[in-house]
């Protein structure tokens, strides 16, 4: 470049940046947020957020306001988390004719005026409206205009009515969410130009029928999320044809059929979930071919499983739990995988050791409630990455294998009612992340190991129904995270040590051979919902400290040699003494013969803890506690978001509910009450309580225990 052409450009530079130095928004502009700023600082009072400005300041440096690189003109305005309640400035910032994107999301607005629809939609630029997370009721307006509208987003809030001709004239629309509202009425077909909708969310609603056909008209889909309505029929063949879907989401429907083998020519198919449906038949040979994850669980698929449904080259994911199927597990595993539940089912035959040397990545296997056969294979040892291990409730025999020691991920071991033998291996006790074990009903025997004070991260240690002899190791009153210890009905003998003081959902001592007092440093677990130490040699008197165990729910001292008077306990406090032949004035109905003698005071949950208590079914006592988990020991991921792809989330979450607890803000005890009086909703039975799923309106899941006193 010459002299001159340097100082040509030099001089170029100096008056673009001159311009941009004197550049402000239109004086209309400036009029009109000026407006906009006393409108919501009338309705947003204290929480007003512009308070660190004044409104005769530049618009362009204001929270939320994004204007052009020369401050010409304002493009975005982006409100989340402002407080607004009234909507009577939407019509008002609609007179902004260079917006391109208005974000109102995490509000309280109630409403939208035809005034804010008759503005915006002459608004040429506009591309993205989102009024997701806020407070409107009523039906959905006809959109009229907005030409180049591109994102329109009003998920979560309460929005009613049917989709039927209010987006017909977005010809430009890509990406439409309508999910957590309560539209009903036919999957929406009319929804702008066919060629360019991208992203299809219509979840949590209560939309019936069918899934129309006619999807597959909208070439350039992407995503389609459709779960937790009230669908029926069957998936459309025509999916198939979707050539650029990438995420297919029909979970929580009633939908039916078998799963369409077409499904296995989108090559752009990413994630597929229909878990909780009514699906039948078989699973189609080829359908994993691109997947990375697929969910079919809770469904009623039968036959076997595919010889290559488990090793599709990009699969990561995968959960056909509950469901119908029999025959082995396949051995040929892809080595990406990092979730695999085949639970609940009729599979038999051996684990499959030679492919699990092979799975480093491998995070969650659950297996459990199936008819598998022989032992855990050492190459589980392997399996490093492992933070969930369930083989309950199989077939399984042998030694645990010391192997298990190398899995310094784990955090939950669940091995409970198979045929297990032999002593418990000092190499479990190396694990210091574990949060759970679960090895009740087998056949152990040896004693429990003292280093299990290695484990202080242990919120629940079930080892009850085994042949565990010897004392309980002094040292497990180290163990400050316990919350939960199950050791009934085994041999176990000797001192009772001082327990951990924070154990707060059950402490079973029951069908053992401990005898003498009842030792005082149980006065200690003054947070104790449950105590078991029915049918022991336990001699003497009741303690008074008993009585002031304010959290007990449940006192069970029956079949024992205990002397003296009954202290009175509370009126929340279900106590049996029962089987005492010396005890007087005992003035507690026990219950019947058949049910004192009890394998389990233990939820089966994750986590318990006592709510609520009410009176119901002519005045028989029921205790609620409600239990932090999804189901039983699945991880809580059981509704990712659309977009979301396969997450590694935490395995255990100990929070515990009391009466102080900020959890109770998320619970509504009228439908913890609902969920009692419906038999649909029984998600377990055990001897001392029946498990109900409760779904709260903020459509977190919680279990409600009800104590069976009948």
């Amino acid at each position: 470049m010459s002299r001159y052409g340097k100082i040509a450009f030099t001089v170029l530079i100096f008056l673009i940046c001159l311009q941009l130095g004197f550049s402000q928004l239109p004086s209309d502009q400036i009029s009109t947020m000026s407006r906009v700023y006393e409108m919501i600082k009338n309705d947003t009072g204290t929480l007003f957020v512009w308070n660190n400005v004044t409104k005769d300041s530049s618009p362009c440096s204001w929270k939320g306001v994004f204007c052009t690189p020369d401050n010409s003109s304002i493009i975005k305005l982006s409100f989340p988390l402002f407080s607004i309640s009234g909507s009577e400035f939407l019509p008002v910032i609609c007179q902004i004719g260079t917006l391109e994107s208005l974000d109102l999301s995490d509000n309280s607005l109630s409403s939208i005026p035809a005034g804010f629809i008759t503005n915006c939609g002459e608004i040429s630029g506009l591309k993205l409206l989102n009024f997701s997370s806020n407070k409107l009721v009523g039906s959905l307006p006809e959109f009229n205009g907005f030409g180049m509208l591109e994102h329109l987003d009003f998920s979560q809030n309460s929005l009613t009515g049917e989709i039927n001709s209010q987006f017909i004239g977005l010809d430009s629309l890509k990406i439409l969410n309508l999910s957590k509202n309560n539209f009903n009425g036919s999957v929406p077909t009319n929804l702008g130009k066919l060629s360019l909708l991208e992203e299809l969310q219509l979840s949590s609603n209560k939309f019936t029928g069918g899934i129309p056909s006619q999807i597959i008209k909208y070439g350039n889909l992407g995503l389609i999320d459709l779960s937790v309505n009230k669908l029926s029929g069957m998936i459309p063949d025509e999916f198939g044809g979707l050539s650029k879907l990438k995420i297919l989401i029909l979970s929580l429907n009633n939908l039916s059929g078998g799963i369409p083998k077409s499904l296995s020519n989108i090559t752009t198919l990413l994630r597929f979930a229909a878990n909780q449906n009514n699906f039948r038949e078989t699973i189609p040979a080829g359908i994993t071919s691109y997947l990375r994850s697929l969910d079919l669980s809770y469904n009623k698929l039968s036959g076997t499983i595919p010889s290559d449904l488990l090793a599709g080259t990009n699969l990561q994911s995968i959960d056909l739990s509950y469901n119908k199927l029999e025959g082995s597990i396949p051995a040929n595993i892809s080595t990406r995988l990092f979730r695999l539940r085949l639970g609940g089912n009729s599979l038999n035959g051996t684990l499959p050791g030679e492919s699990m040397g092979s799975l480093t990545k491998l995070t969650y296997l659950e297996l459990d409630n199936n008819s598998l056969i022989g032992s855990i294979p050492p190459e589980i040892g392997m399996c490093t990455n492992l933070a969930l291990l369930n083989l309950a409730q199989n077939r399984l025999t042998g030694p645990l294998p010391p192997s298990l020691g190398k899995l310094i991920n784990l955090q939950v071991l669940n091995l409970q009612s198979n045929n297990f033998v032999g002593e418990i291996p000092i190499q479990i006790t190396m694990l210091h992340g574990l949060q759970r074990i679960k090895i009740s009903w087998n056949s152990l025997n040896g004693s429990i190991p003292d280093l299990i004070s290695n484990l202080q991260n242990l919120a629940n240690l079930d080892l009850q129904g085994n042949g565990l002899r010897g004392s309980i190791p002094n040292s497990i009153g180290t163990l400050d995270n316990l919350l939960e210890l199950q050791l009934g009905k085994n041999q176990l003998s000797g001192h009772i040590p001082a327990m951990p003081q924070n154990l707060q959902i059950a402490l079973n001592l029951s069908n053992n051979l401990f005898e003498g007092y009842i030792p005082g440093t149980l006065s200690r677990l003054t947070s104790l919902e449950v105590l078991d130490l029915s049918n022991n040699r336990f001699s003497g008197k009741i303690p008074e400290f008993l009585t002031k165990m304010t959290t007990l729910t449940q006192l069970d001292l029956a079949n024992n040699q205990l002397s003296g008077a009954v202290p009175q306990f509370g009126n929340f406090v279900h106590v049996d003494t029962d089987g005492n032949n010396d005890l007087m004035n005992t003035t507690r109905n026990p219950p019947p013969a058949s049910q004192r003698k009890r394998k389990s005071v233990a939820s089966d949950a994750v986590v318990a803890a006592a709510a609520a208590a009410a009176v119901i079914a002519a005045g028989l006592l029921t205790m609620i506690s409600l239990l932090i988990s999804r189901r039983y020991y699945r991880i809580n991921d059981e509704h990712l978001n659309s977009g979301e792809e396969t997450s590694q989330l935490q395995v255990v979450q100990e929070k515990l509910l009391t009466a102080n607890s900020i959890h109770r803000s998320t619970i509504d005890f009228s439908k913890a009450m609902e969920a009692v009086a419906n038999p649909s909703n029984i998600f377990l039975k055990s001897r001392f309580s029946t498990y109900y799923k409760a779904v709260m309106p903020s459509g977190a899941s919680y279990f409600v225990k009800k104590l069976n006193l009948e």
